[in-house]
């Protein structure tokens, strides 16, 4: 059963010693139960983060690869449900958020389900949209 709404910005966490904190792994060890729900652009702005961790030398190739593979291994479900542009954009308006962003807040409340975010912006705009942090 799905718990949680899990961001990249947690994602990415999880792969760095220097900002991995209790909270985050806490929000892994409830990913690895089959805890968390992604919105369908989490696999494409993870691969970013990747990409752009290697470019700028955080990681290497070698690390990219072994830790995509091993975040694919993780039983993160991801919601298929086509979310109509226009409600992104009232989101992204309402909340001065990217469409990216608003695709998490969109699916935490659609869902009633807490959002798991390390981004203050998504963080305070799922606060005024009475969306609880995991």
């Amino acid at each position: 059963m799905m718990n949680f709404v899990l961001d990249c910005s947690v994602t990415m966490t999880w792969f760095f010693e220097d900002e991995i904190d209790a909270g985050s792994r806490s929000l892994l060890d409830r990913a690895t139960e089959g805890d968390a729900l992604a919105p369908a652009i989490w696999p494409g702005e993870v691969a970013n983060a990747f990409l752009t961790a290697e470019r700028k030398r955080r990681m290497t190739h070698a690390k990219v690869n072994e830790d995509a593979a091993l975040l694919a291994r993780l039983p993160i479900a991801i919601d298929r449900e086509t979310v109509a542009a226009d409600d992104l954009i009232t989101l992204g308006r309402r909340y001065a958020l990217s469409s990216y962003d608003s695709s998490y807040l969109e699916l935490a409340l659609r869902l009633g389900l807490p959002l798991a975010t390390r981004d203050r912006r998504l963080g305070a705009a799922a606060r005024a949209a009475k969306v609880d942090l995991a």
